[in-house]
């Protein structure tokens, strides 16, 4: 279950392809391809990490990838608290059941995003795929993230995405204007988020799930 941080990585990988190489050299079969490709091997690895889980007597594996914010001691309700955030992902019964939802999910639009996004321009397709693959990758990241801050990273990623999806055909007044409502109300849900997150620390001293 180390491999867990591939999951979220493949669809972001795949984002990065169709973002910088595909509006611009990528037919629209490939860049459905890429993109849907990249959803298909999340969605094994997500089968394969749940089968694993469930074999295992260990019901709750956490995997560190990098260090992103260093130790900070901090004062808190009980004392003096350690402000460290690693980036770090969770698999857990909730979080495994969640990955084959979303990659499962994730994959059948992806497929039917082929043939309904065909009549748009080539590095248009190519633009869409970016956004849906970039989707998936922020979701997986809130479901895997092993604290409220990489969660929130996360949930930030999952509006953005909504918004540049929402908003495709921003030509488009009214799909432009539906995209700048939806940015806004979930920056007004950002609010309550930050503070939960700030009275989570003060009271308990770490961001950390578990």
């Amino acid at each position: 279950m180390d491999f867990i941080w591939l999951i979220p990585l493949i669809p972001g990988i795949g984002a990065a392809l169709n973002g910088l190489v595909g509006v611009r050299a990528f037919s629209k079969r490939t860049a459905g391809l890429v993109a849907t490709g990249a959803m298909g091997a999340a969605f094994l690895l997500s089968g394969v990490a749940v089968v694993q889980l469930v074999g295992s007597a260990e019901r709750y594996h956490k995997v560190t990838v990098a260090s992103w914010i260093p130790p900070i001691p901090l004062e808190t309700a009980n004392g003096i608290g350690s402000f460290e955030v690693p980036w770090a992902f969770t698999l857990d019964p909730l979080s495994g059941m969640m990955l084959l939802v979303v990659t499962g999910i994730g994959l059948l639009i992806h497929i039917y995003s082929i043939g309904y996004i065909d009549h748009e321009p080539r590095g248009g397709v190519a633009r869409f795929f970016c956004y849906l693959n970039l989707f998936c990758f922020f979701m997986l990241i809130l479901v895997l993230g092993s604290s409220f801050l990489v969660m929130f990273v996360g949930w930030e990623g999952v509006g953005l995405c909504s918004y540049l999806l929402i908003g495709y055909w921003y030509k488009k007044q009214s799909a432009s204007d539906a995209g700048k409502k939806a940015f806004i109300v979930n920056r007004i849900g950002d609010w309550g988020f930050i503070l939960g997150i700030f009275l989570v620390f003060f009271t308990f001293g770490t961001l950390d799930f578990r």
